[in-house]
């Protein structure tokens, strides 16, 4: 068994976002994001197809979700949950202090019966509306 510096590349962050998969199978991915100053363009919103559970470590950071007047301030040990499809952009991240996050992108499993009569599980695609 081997162990990873999980903060390895995080100076990297000061010429651009730093993305890192730290783990995935065909039913979720656990990646390492860390931003410094970084935003979402202005009139662009993020989609995922997947739900999203975002833990900030360090730093401090607001999102915007669609329809929210104001953002969602984060600052490190706060999390928050992003359903699928959920229109959402990060309006502002520390520029002085690496925001570290953990993000979780994961599908909903649901448990049925086959033709067989046996369990079978299956992964719900998210609504496309």
């Amino acid at each position: 068994m081997k162990s990873n510096d999980g903060r390895a590349g995080i100076g990297n962050a000061k010429v651009g976002e730093v993305l890192d998969t730290l783990l995935q199978t065909e039913s979720f991915k656990l990646e390492r994001i860390v931003s410094t100053g970084q935003s979402t363009p202005t009139g662009e919103w993020l989609q995922e197809r997947t739900n999203e559970w975002v833990l900030l470590l360090t730093g401090h950071a607001e999102i915007l979700f669609e329809g929210d007047d104001e953002p969602l301030c984060l600052k490190g040990g706060d999390y928050v949950h992003i359903p699928a499809r959920r229109k959402h952009r990060v309006v502002l991240t520390d520029p002085k202090k690496e925001c570290v996050w953990l993000a979780l992108h994961y599908q909903h499993k649901i448990f049925m019966r086959d033709n067989d009569g046996q369990m079978a599980t299956t992964i719900l695609a998210a609504d496309t509306n």
